[in-house]
């Protein structure tokens, strides 16, 4: 009977079936998606809103709240195997709304919450670079509405990103910087103009043609 019912073209209609039941799902998760981000960024912005009244001082707090705040969102990642990326990117963007509510310099921010966020990672030995990666994703996206403009912000952003790498290890300093050259628009160009003189970029990456060591003369092989 089940062979009959597959030449009656009951096949064609579970593919159709299973087609829309995968599409409403995709559909429905990344509307969920959204909506879990916009709770982080929610929760974090309200969060540190009240720490950073509470302390009084928006510039030097910064940094440690968001130190504290992105380990908090990595642990919490790990345990609900929500995305990493965007749960810190998420983070991100409320940290830099929050100064920007308590009347802080969002630029400086942007600097020292990515400070913060490869500082966090690093302590909980998460993926330094992707945080770096999303945090600075995050601040991008919100710097207008945190009332700096997307170059300055990206600027701050990355040059914070690559000083606490290099307070954690070389390695974190290549990592972070060749992702941050793929991060988004924008930021590329702000990688390789902030990086030290005759640092290398990533294959692709590089304005300049490579640098190499001269070869001895010699006569013959």
């Amino acid at each position: 009977m089940a062979a009959e019912e597959k030449s009656k073209g009951g096949v064609g209609e579970k593919l159709g079936q299973a087609g829309t039941t995968v599409k409403e799902g995709i559909v429905g998760s990344l509307k969920g998606m959204q909506e879990i981000e916009n709770q982080i960024v929610n929760l974090t912005r309200q969060a540190v809103t009240d720490t950073l009244k509470a302390t009084g001082s928006v510039a030097q707090e910064t940094l440690n709240v968001s130190k504290d705040v992105f380990k908090g969102a990595i642990e919490a990642a790990d345990q609900v195997g929500t995305g990493l990326v965007e749960s810190t990117k998420s983070v991100a963007k409320g940290i830099l709304l929050a100064v920007s509510d308590v009347g802080g310099d969002a630029s400086k921010a942007a600097s020292n919450l990515v400070k913060g966020a490869v500082r966090g990672a690093s302590e909980v030995g998460s993926d330094v670079a992707l945080v770096a990666k999303s945090a600075v994703t995050g601040v991008v996206e919100a710097a207008g509405e945190a009332g700096t403009t997307v170059g300055v912000a990206a600027k701050a952003a990355v040059t914070g990103a690559i000083e606490a790498a290099s307070s954690v290890s070389q390695t974190a300093v290549t990592a972070v910087r060749d992702v941050l050259v793929t991060t988004v628009s924008g930021v590329k160009e702000v990688v390789c103009a902030i990086l030290p003189k005759g640092a290398e970029t990533p294959e692709g990456g590089a304005e300049a043609p490579e640098k190499k060591a001269p070869k001895p003369k010699t006569e013959g092989h």
